[in-house]
């Protein structure tokens, strides 16, 4: 009887790992690079409910990506790199911009966020 109850334990052992390991799937990093005036890549894809992990690079000045439908709105310092987790609810087209005045063509760095399905 305790070799059964032994068994039984280790199958619903066996099973909650399982379900631990499919509730944390492998998280998509993006990576982003400012700089004067312009976000590489400008255009990013995301998913529906799909957390996304953002790496911000400055590479020169402080620059901030500023998305202020997805609640996105941070500073990027040179040399340190800031990363962010996104989980976009919405699909649409929602627009962003540096919010960090970094000098005059601060007003053609934009960028775009394309959430689908």
């Amino acid at each position: 009887m305790k070799w059964i109850k032994c068994i039984v334990l280790a199958l619903l052992l066996a099973t909650q790992s399982i379900t631990i390991a499919q509730a944390q799937p492998a998280q998509k990093t993006i990576e982003i690079h400012a700089h004067r005036f312009s976000f590489e890549p400008a255009e990013i894809t995301l998913k529906r409910n799909e957390t996304v992990r953002l790496r911000l690079v400055s590479e020169d000045v402080t620059h901030a990506l500023l998305v202020p439908d997805l609640n996105i709105n941070q500073e990027i310092k040179k040399g340190n790199p800031v990363e962010i987790e996104v989980t976009p609810t919405t699909v649409g087209d929602f627009h962003g911009q540096c919010g960090h005045f970094c000098g005059n063509g601060h007003g053609s760095m934009t960028f775009v966020v394309h959430v689908e399905e």
